[in-house]
């Protein structure tokens, strides 16, 4: 996913760039408040910042110019919703970038915008939805974190059709290009990332349930909260 330094044209990497700006600042106030009202936080902040940076960084070559890899993007949107995501994998991205040559700081934006903006917000809200229709908490986060990986490789795929049309098919012939090479080494990274995500989802059951509590992860769907409500106004 991480689009290589200058790879990109100097106008798509501008553009890219400021496209990303707004949600990082956004998630700069979220990250301000959420240490500052609850300090205790700053462990499974610094475990989710963490695990993006461990998975992102297992790199396998794939479109010239770009890699595949997990993106470890998916827990911290699921635990602390996608703006503080877009801090954690800004920064993981920079550090990436300055000290493994992972991606660059003229794409920084692009991969900014497509691992730490859409992958989280995209994760986080088929989490949201299965967690509505009460999906049990291990399936949905599965399904959280796939689709994270997975939608950061297609909006990849978009930013790199987008830069580097196809002579004959124009935007549409690249994208089914890039994005059919990205697919043969990310779906089953996907589905890796997702049972691990699952996995170190269960250590956090068993060692940060206060935590989990207080963010929200246990709370019931629309379904159970129904339920209840009528079981309590028949006991009324």
């Amino acid at each position: 996913m991480h689009i290589a330094e200058g790879f990109l044209p100097p106008a798509h990497a501008i553009a890219w760039g400021v496209a990303s700006a707004p949600f990082v600042v956004h998630g700069v106030r979220s990250l301000t408040r959420e240490v500052r009202e609850n300090p205790e936080s700053t462990l499974l902040l610094g475990a989710a910042g963490a695990f993006t940076f461990v998975l992102s960084a297992l790199k396998i070559p794939s479109v010239t110019g770009s890699c595949s890899h997990p993106t470890g993007t998916g827990l911290g949107a699921i635990l602390f919703r996608p703006p503080i995501m877009a801090v954690l994998g800004t920064i993981t991205l920079l550090f990436q970038a300055l000290l493994l040559a992972h991606g660059g700081l003229t794409t920084l934006g692009a991969n900014v915008f497509s691992m730490a903006i859409v992958g989280p917000w995209a994760g986080y809200a088929v989490y949201k939805l299965l967690r509505r229709y009460d999906v049990p908490l291990m399936v949905a986060v599965f399904f959280g974190a796939f689709v994270a990986d997975l939608s950061t490789y297609c909006v990849t795929s978009v930013q790199l059709a987008l830069a580097f049309p196809d002579p004959g098919s124009g935007f549409l012939g690249a994208l089914g290009k890039f994005g059919s090479i990205f697919a043969v080494t990310q779906i089953p990274l996907a589905v890796s990332e997702g049972l691990l995500t699952v996995l170190v989802m269960r250590l956090l059951v068993q060692s940060s349930k206060g935590d989990l509590t207080r963010l929200g992860v246990f709370l019931p769907g629309r379904r159970n909260r129904t339920r209840t409500a009528e079981t309590e106004a028949v006991a009324r």
